[in-house]
């Protein structure tokens, strides 16, 4: 049996002669399957963006706690400035991790089951996690360490995949705070790190910040958490190592006690530096690192591409270009301590 596919007249096609009026061609059932497949294949990217009449479905997984959001708030307002407002034009799917990393593994697989159009991991658990539960739907990856070596892309110029977004890579940065810590304290010869050990993307920045300390001829002394429970411990540890300052790499664990960090800092009148705004906002001493407020805005633009047919494949994963200095003067002042002019200065925001 052959099928027959008529091809209406061409508006330029000449004439009378038959050729002119209509085409009859006679395709075996293979090949029109396999005409079918291809032009499923070219529109499946604008799947997503076309829908009509449903709004796409978003999944979001983010380390903090619905009471303390943090940047995700900076991300929804970026995607309802794009026209994805949650309620009218976009549903969203939110998971919270609460500082725990374990949870990220079946807040993935729900979405998955959820046949969201889009998924939002923030932090290298997160994305890992997602990258196990789905190969297909496109992910946009936020606050990840080093997306090239925890395997989640390829490259950062050609992710490949169904993965892509902005990566935290910035090696200069563990120098920098070392710096700071040292311009501020001129003292610091032992900085004690506090870090999630479970987290590959920390292992990355802590030892970026050991390659950093022995060119500065700073001591560091690891202290690793692994989860909430861990702290108390992590705690006595600091004080009986008796270092004197203290650097707070930022990933889902640490964030998540952000509150008890900086109160252990001040109760032992301990100065220290965050890589995150939060930290300082809860009043801690100072942080620096990259704008987490452009971090997320520019992650809003991942998804809206992707949602108009671009491929995750084909996005670059883009590096970290703002970066801020916050000091939080009034912290200095009941820790009884003087912060040298020339640092304060250089601050992007001061907390008084």
């Amino acid at each position: 049996m052959h099928t027959l596919m008529r091809v209406p007249q061409s508006p330029t096609a000449g004439g009378g002669s038959p050729m002119g009026r209509r085409m009859t061609l006679r395709l075996r059932p293979c090949v029109l399957a396999a005409i079918a497949f291809v032009v499923v294949v070219a529109l499946a990217p604008f799947a997503a963006a076309q829908r009509p009449g449903k709004p796409p479905r978003i999944g979001v997984m983010v380390p903090g706690t619905p009471a303390s959001p943090g940047p995700l708030l900076v991300l929804l307002n970026a995607l309802r400035e794009i026209g994805l407002e949650g309620g009218r034009s976009a549903v969203f799917e939110i998971r919270y991790a609460e500082g725990h990393t374990d949870r990220y593994s079946a807040f993935a697989a729900e979405l998955v089951a959820l046949r969201v159009d889009v998924l939002i991991t923030v932090s290298t658990p997160g994305a890992l996690a997602a990258m196990r539960a789905t190969k297909t739907i496109p992910t946009v990856m936020l606050g990840v360490s080093d997306p090239v070596g925890s395997g989640l892309v390829a490259s950062l110029g050609r992710p490949g995949g169904n993965r892509t977004g902005l990566s935290l890579l910035a090696p200069e940065l563990s120098a920098k705070r070392l710096d700071l810590l040292r311009q501020a304290f001129p003292q610091t010869s032992r900085v004690a790190v506090l870090w999630n050990t479970a987290n590959e993307g920390m292992m990355l920045r802590f030892r970026e910040t050991e390659a950093a300390a022995a060119v500065l001829g700073v001591t560091i002394e690891s202290v690793g958490v692994r989860a909430p429970t861990d702290f108390e411990d992590a705690f006595e540890r600091i004080s009986n190592r008796r270092p004197e300052t203290l650097l707070v790499l930022a990933d889902t664990v640490t964030r998540g006690q952000t509150k008890r960090i900086v109160e252990f800092a001040h109760a032992n009148r301990l100065p220290a530096i965050y890589e995150a705004r939060e930290f300082v906002e809860a009043g801690g001493l100072m942080s620096y690192g990259i704008d987490f407020s452009d971090h997320f805005r520019r992650g809003a633009s991942y998804v809206d591409k992707i949602l108009k047919g671009a491929k995750p494949a084909d996005l670059p994963v883009e590096q970290p270009s703002k970066f801020e200095l916050i000091i939080n003067v009034k912290a200095a002042s009941a820790l009884g301590l003087t912060l040298p002019p020339s640092l304060l200065v250089r601050a992007d925001r001061l907390i008084e």
